[in-house]
């Protein structure tokens, strides 16, 4: 939105933002005045550069969301280029199929690692500072509508979006008393890398076509037969954080083209 300043001096960091939805968002809070902290695997430092060359208003940061030493310092090394943190956006994730009883049981914990100890391990060095600094915040997990319902061959993911809803409503409950919200963001299938990956993935599993996959499967239950796109879903977290009070706090949006309607 052109001349869109809801962000201004506000400082949002953004796991998994290299590329994909996490991406979109910082470019979306970007535009909307934040200064921004890209945190990722790799790419990071190349990912702020493309959205503002000067570093000024833009940093990248090599964070494993699993490994506690590298929250505590991505965090820091945040903290220290921009002296504050507004809105910590949780979205680091990866996607692995197979039915319940074929699931490795090393593939089981590594997915669980990163959407759930990934998000506490972030949230809890976002709210140390939020606490600190006595201006309020936001917390947004990127939950999905598997955060409400469930499909084949994705055990863990399934349970680790639902786990996302618990830890937003006990941050809600914590973090009211010094004005930091939370929320969840539930889209629906968003056609990033993560999800081109399963198509083929799940056409193999289920023994269907591609395009069967894409038709009968991921978007059988919308309305409209379309993808979520990333601007849907980062529309909804610039919504979430520059909402004015705690009315909301605690609540999940779901986002899906009306796949699943609470």
């Amino acid at each position: 939105m052109e001349g869109d300043s809801r962000m201004k001096d506000k400082v949002a960091l953004v796991t998994g933002a290299a590329s994909g939805i996490g991406n979109e968002i910082v470019k979306t809070f970007y535009r909307a005045g934040a200064k921004i902290v890209i945190a990722d695997l790799k790419g990071a430092d190349d990912a702020a550069k493309q959205i503002d060359s000067s570093g000024r208003r833009a940093l990248g940061v090599t964070m494993d969301v699993t490994k506690e030493d590298q929250v505590e310092a991505g965090m820091a090394q945040a903290i220290k280029t921009f002296g504050q943190l507004d809105v910590l956006v949780s979205n680091a994730g990866i996607q692995i199929v197979a039915p319940c009883d074929q699931f490795k049981f090393d593939d089981w914990k590594k997915l669980l690692s990163i959407h759930l100890d990934g998000a506490f391990l972030t949230t809890r060095a976002a709210l140390r500072q939020m606490y600190t600094q006595k201006t309020g915040g936001s917390i947004i997990y990127m939950g999905s509508v598997h955060s409400k319902e469930a499909s084949p061959l994705k055990a863990p993911y399934v349970t680790a979006k639902h786990g996302l809803e618990g830890l937003a409503k006990v941050v809600a409950k914590e973090g009211a008393k010094h004005n930091v919200r939370a929320n969840v963001i539930c889209p629906g299938f968003v056609r990033t890398p993560l999800v081109e990956k399963q198509i083929p993935e799940q056409a193999k599993e289920l023994g269907m076509s591609e395009d069967d996959v894409i038709k009968k499967v991921m978007l059988k239950e919308t309305v409209d037969g379309e993808f979520t796109t990333v601007q849907d879903v980062a529309e909804t977290a610039l919504f979430f954080a520059t909402f004015p009070s705690n009315a909301l706090t605690g609540q999940s949006l779901v986002v899906s083209h009306g796949w699943f309607m609470q």
